[in-house]
């Protein structure tokens, strides 16, 4: 009874037309209502096409026009107070207030999604009374078998995870909360199963993560009462990102399947069905396609795996399918212009569905039947193993040589006093992250460039002629530390990425980031080793302009790992050790060229912790290591920065400190001065900013709120070395909302000098 299935689909769109779609309603070029038509159009094209790729179970309700977290608060009626909701079905203007604020409320926070670069908005509960503003399932499901003749496989967020993921409860009354939106989700699930609907997917992550015996409990009172709700829906629980944590209490649940991720695993899940079978009553939703990278699968390995799956549960009531939703890698290969040898080698969200077709067809036909497909994704995959890109021998013998603990020279009190010397900032000294404003003209003038339109000079020119802009822009705002605005890069790791050798990029592999930010990550296919200076130029040309210091700007190993595409035919620990290796050289060389502060931004870092702290351990100290091998070569007097932003820091704060930067920035304006309190409870000793606005919000701070966020920074940090700065970088605001919120950041600075002046005085 083998089916193919899948978890979810890239919102965006081959051309990202979804992205466009919501810019242009957001900046009033179209209304609401052309809005949805145009996203209704995308969605019934990408389940069409599904369809096309022999999918038997096609996931319906996993678009989104923002986050599906985001769907699933308004779903219940969970708007903050602060947005003027007066019930019902949520407003469109409300649902993306939430997400980006207005002038008067600022946005809920973002966090990361698991250990994902995808970001989700985390829902404030307890505000108001849940209540069913709409059966979002069921009507996306009526929408694709009404247009299309598709009875697709809705899909829901389930309870555990989306409580788990929310705040404004108090956790010692999960199981009170819990049963407050259980009578919701019945509801749900009722009318799912009134409809006819035969397959539910609820999407249960959380259950990967370390769940304690106390969440297990109320798991199992949750599907106990979903069961009940709607005896003769088809749930498949479904969980991704790593092997579920109780096997024994998971397929115990009165589900009809249990989804599992064979592909992230560590081969947990494999060796748990070995030892404890698997019920015979039950259907299991095999996740062996990887969902979050790029890699064509090796069809022989895959159908081995498959095989050792099918001999543990003595049965063939398999569901094939990827190993999470396909929201996390780009749409096709199709239309990519690269190396034929990188290329047949990798595989998107339709190849990915192609190859669980494959399998699929296979696993019920036989080998013989796919015997063609198996041998072209070995060959492939050879092919690139062996490609002189992944057999880099110079670089191979430059890393022997570097072996060993890479430490600073002298220890932080040293580094501070002389680093004090030599740049002489007042207190509360106050900065940028890196970029400014990539304006419309800034990004054509890189297209032409891009295109042959213009000479390499004129884009130079161009590009100096708004560092200098902004260095004056700096100069009259009284900033104390200058960036050059990095108006020469794209994206952040995609920048580096063209300049090292072993990335490849593309042209159209967009994946969604947060709400219409989509990126395309580098993808790393081979040793990654450096051939020229890359920042040095610009970095330098900034300095010339002005005598106040200008921040060096590089983007971490960790961040340019988990933010690419990486091979997997070696560790990722041995790719992060390429990439620091390259970035020490790059480090090395503003220093020669007289930059004396170095940001090197590990915004990244947190978010590829392992959901089980067991293996945290392992992870943080590969990640420490590569960040110092990348900056510990330096001079006492060069103050190494970085930054980091979108998470629960708390869970790493030993590994800050081990970094051993002379000054850390770090995003917390969105989660309201949270983790302040770590402070109260840790010593930090060296500089930090916690960023004191919200970059991702259109709109301008108040001084009070600055002023507040200040404050309450201050109650825990010694303001001798505490740094004021927006929280992240500035590249997606405009010039207007950029200068008038720094305007009103140094204003706040200089007020709260100033009272420390007068307290000092007293």
């Amino acid at each position: 009874m083998y089916k193919s299935s899948n978890l979810g689909y890239p919102r965006i769109g081959e051309k990202r037309e979804w992205k466009r779609a919501l810019e242009r309603y957001w900046k009033g070029e179209s209304s609401g209502e052309e809005l949805l038509e145009e996203t209704k159009k995308l969605r019934l094209k990408n389940i069409q096409k599904q369809k096309l790729q022999g999918i038997d179970l096609i996931p319906v309700g996993d678009f989104s026009l923002y986050d599906h977290v985001l769907d699933t608060a308004a779903m219940f009626g969970q708007v903050p107070a602060r947005f003027a909701y007066n019930g019902g079905k949520v407003p469109l203007q409300t649902y993306f207030q939430i997400a980006r604020g207005n002038k008067f409320a600022v946005a809920s926070a973002m966090k990361k999604w698991f250990n994902t670069n995808y970001h989700y908005m985390v829902p404030e509960l307890g505000e108001r009374k849940p209540l069913l503003t709409e059966n979002r399932p069921l009507a996306f499901f009526r929408e694709a078998k009404e247009a299309l003749g598709i009875e697709g496989k809705p899909v829901l967020l389930g309870p555990l995870t989306f409580i788990k993921l929310a705040k404004g409860y108090e956790e010692d009354k999960l199981e009170e909360t819990v049963e407050s939106y259980l009578p919701l989700y019945a509801q749900i699930l009722t009318e799912l199963e009134r409809e006819g609907v035969e397959w539910l997917q609820i999407d249960e992550p959380y259950l990967v993560t370390d769940v304690t015996p106390r969440e297990w409990n109320i798991t199992q009172q949750i599907y106990q009462t979903l069961q009940k709700a709607a005896p003769k829906l088809k749930v498949i629980l479904q969980t991704y990102f790593d092997a579920v944590t109780d096997y024994k209490t998971i397929i115990s649940l009165p589900v009809a399947g249990i989804g599992l991720d064979f592909v992230h695993d560590d081969g947990e899940n494999l060796a748990s069905i070995q030892q404890y079978g698997f019920p015979k009553e039950k259907v299991l939703a095999a996740g062996i396609i990887d969902g979050r990278n790029v890699w064509r699968a090796n069809l022989e390995e895959k159908g081995e795996l498959l095989a050792e799956i099918q001999k543990a549960i003595g049965s063939d009531k398999i569901i094939i399918q990827p190993s999470s939703s396909l929201l996390h890698v780009p749409v096709t290969v199709k239309e990519e212009q690269i190396d034929l040898i990188l290329k047949e080698a990798l595989s998107f969200a339709d190849e990915k569905l192609q190859e669980i077709n494959t399998l699929t067809e296979g696993a019920r036909k036989g080998k013989a039947v796919i015997r063609a497909q198996i041998d072209k994704s070995k060959e492939a995959i050879i092919r690139l193993n062996s490609s002189s890109a992944r057999n880099n021998q110079v670089l191979q013998e430059e890393l022997k040589r570097a072996a060993g603990k890479p430490e600073r020279s002298d220890n932080a009190k040293i580094r501070q006093q002389a680093q004090q010397e030599a740049f002489k900032l007042p207190i509360l000294p106050t900065t940028t992250i890196g970029s400014f404003p990539q304006t419309k003209e800034v990004r054509k003038e890189r297209l032409k460039w891009r295109k042959g339109e213009i000479t390499n000079e004129e884009y130079e020119t161009f590009i100096q002629a708004e560092i200098k802009k902004w260095i004056e822009i700096q100069e009259d705002l009284e900033l104390e530390v200058f960036v050059h605005g990095e108006f020469e890069r794209t994206d952040m790791v995609e920048y580096f990425g063209e300049k090292l050798a072993g990335f490849q990029f593309t042209r159209f592999a967009w994946v969604q980031s947060y709400g219409s930010r989509c990126v395309k990550p580098p993808i790393i296919y081979g040793d990654v080793a450096y051939e020229n200076p890359m920042t040095v130029k610009e970095t330098v040309y900034a300095q010339s302009l002005t005598t106040k210091p200008v921040k060096g700007m590089l983007t971490g190993p960790i961040t340019i790992l988990n933010w690419s595409f990486v091979r997997d035919d070696i560790s990722r620990a041995e790719v992060a050790k390429q990439i620091a290796f390259s970035l020490k050289k790059e480090v090395e060389e503003l220093e020669r060229n007289n930059i004396r502060m170095i940001q090197v931004d590990e915004p990244a870092l947190r978010e590829g912790l392992p959901l089980k702290k067991e293996k945290w351990k392992k992870y943080l100290d590969a990640a420490v290591y590569s960040f110092k091998l990348a900056t510990t070569s330096v001079e006492r007097e060069t103050q190494i920065h970085t930054h980091m932003c979108y998470s629960n820091f708390e869970d790493i704060i030993d590994a800050i400190d081990a970094l051993d930067v002379d000054v850390i920035s770090i995003e917390t304006s969105r989660s309201h001065g949270e983790f302040i309190q770590t402070f109260a409870k840790k010593t930090y000793e060296k500089g930090i900013g916690l960023g004191v606005y919200d970059i991702h919000s259109p709109r301008v701070p108040t001084k009070e709120e600055i002023t507040e966020n200040i404050e309450n920074a201050l109650a825990v940090l010694d303001p001798r070395l505490f740094w004021i700065n927006p929280d992240c970088g500035l590249k997606t605001r405009n010039e207007e909302e950029t200068i008038g919120a720094l305007e009103v950041m140094v204003e706040a600075a200089k007020g709260m000098r100033e009272k420390l002046l007068v307290q000092n005085q007293c």
